[in-house]
């Protein structure tokens, strides 16, 4: 008893110490992001639309398909005639322009979310097949990536959206197959690079089945590239329907998305500017602000591009 003691009393020595001075992966990661305040003040901006996206029906002072026939093209605010009832205005509907633009931020998250994740899901799928399989399905799958790749994103898009119809559901379909490819080249290239390394052939002495093998092994150090790509996927996805939505074939009237607000008030560009100028900065501000976030992720994940 007094061996065992005078043991968990001995001071430990300084390697063990060292190890456990380390911060954790987490405290590291947050450590290597900060660095970026470019990309600490994106997050923060995200973050604030998030907030204002999901607190919508809170936040928002007005329904966003509610009609003010007595107010139509209000000026905003800071307008001559402007009143605080509309803070930023109506359009040429009479909806209030604030509401609608914070309703819009959940619709069109919602599209750049959903984009993400279907293509994350369906491309490492796709991509470790290509990888981990042999050389038929490999050259199969890169083929029809190749071709989807040889088509201009948006006339591709286009094309889905006018046989499937325009609708939100169907922007989401299209624009998720333009994306799609991006996915799947990077989970096969990483997943490549990654099988040749011993412990991947330490695995499969150990005889680790292929799914455990491809989802349990390898997987895991293919995140990063896969991460980085997923958080400018969403803005890359925004961008994609609000172009589909400006041109009439993303969500439909009274559905407040951005690109159809664009398109609605396309007309109105000389007389009542910030009727058009309103939703081209929403969409700026939350592109820009998901770019330098991933900018961040980037330096943050690879040990290459970290400063000092």
């Amino acid at each position: 008893m007094a061996a065992d003691a005078a043991a968990l009393t001995t001071p430990i020595g300084e390697d063990a110490a060292a190890v456990l001075a380390q911060p954790s992966p987490l405290a590291s990661f947050w450590a290597a992001f900060r660095e970026n305040r470019g990309a600490v003040f994106g997050l923060a901006v995200f973050g604030l639309v998030i907030m204002l996206a999901l607190a919508a029906n809170v936040v928002a002072p007005h329904s966003p398909i509610e009609q003010f026939r007595d107010a139509v093209r209000a000026p905003p605010v800071w307008e001559a005639g402007g009143s605080w009832r509309f803070v930023l205005g109506t359009d040429g509907d009479g909806h209030d322009m604030l509401s609608r633009l914070i309703f819009g931020a959940r619709v069109s998250l919602f599209i750049g979310l959903s984009v993400m994740c279907v293509s994350f899901v369906i491309g490492v799928t796709l991509g470790l097949a290509a990888a981990m399989t042999g050389p038929i399905l490999d050259v199969a799958i890169t083929r029809v990536m190749d071709l989807i790749l040889a088509v201009p994103s948006l006339v591709l898009a286009v094309l889905v959206v006018a046989v499937l119809g325009p609708s939100l559901a169907n922007t989401i379909i299209a624009v998720t197959i333009v994306y799609l490819p991006q996915y799947v080249r990077l989970t096969r290239a990483s997943a490549l690079g990654e099988l040749s390394k011993d412990y991947v052939t330490a695995a499969r002495v150990a005889g680790v089945g292929s799914f455990r093998l491809a989802y349990a092994t390898v997987l895991p150090n293919c995140l990063a590239p896969l991460i980085v790509q997923a958080a400018l996927g969403v803005s890359s996805a925004i961008l994609e329907a609000a172009g589909l939505g400006f041109l009439g074939l993303g969500a439909q009237p009274p559905t407040p998305e951005w690109g159809t607000m664009l398109a609605d008030s396309r007309e109105f560009i000389r007389s009542d500017p910030w009727i058009v100028t309103l939703p081209g900065l929403a969409i700026l501000i939350t592109v820009l602000a998901i770019n330098l976030t991933g900018d961040g992720l980037r330096d943050a994940l690879d040990p290459k591009m970290r400063r000092g």
